[in-house]
């Protein structure tokens, strides 16, 4: 994996929400889920510590970016419904 590098807006966003340098890694390499976001931007989402992350990050030449992290209680993707038995 490339070198990961946290935005200032990453940095203090995870301070906020008590989300460890290791956690956002472990999210990034392990997903649950990654899926394209605008600007180039990834979303990856993972359960992880009782609770739902998601790191928005964009992939640079040299490294990747850390824009924003974010976590919830509940999943940020509910269940398709046509995948529903």
């Amino acid at each position: 994996m490339q070198p990961v590098r946290f935005d200032r807006h990453a940095r203090k966003r995870m301070k906020e929400r008590e989300v460890s340098d290791d956690e956002v890694l472990h999210v990034i390499e392990y997903p649950d889920l990654d899926e394209p976001s605008i600007k180039g931007r990834f979303n990856s989402y993972k359960f992880i510590g009782g609770r739902h992350v998601r790191v928005t990050y964009k992939k640079e030449s040299d490294y990747v970016l850390v824009i924003t992290v974010t976590v919830r209680k509940k999943s940020f993707k509910e269940p398709n419904d046509e995948n529903r038995i």
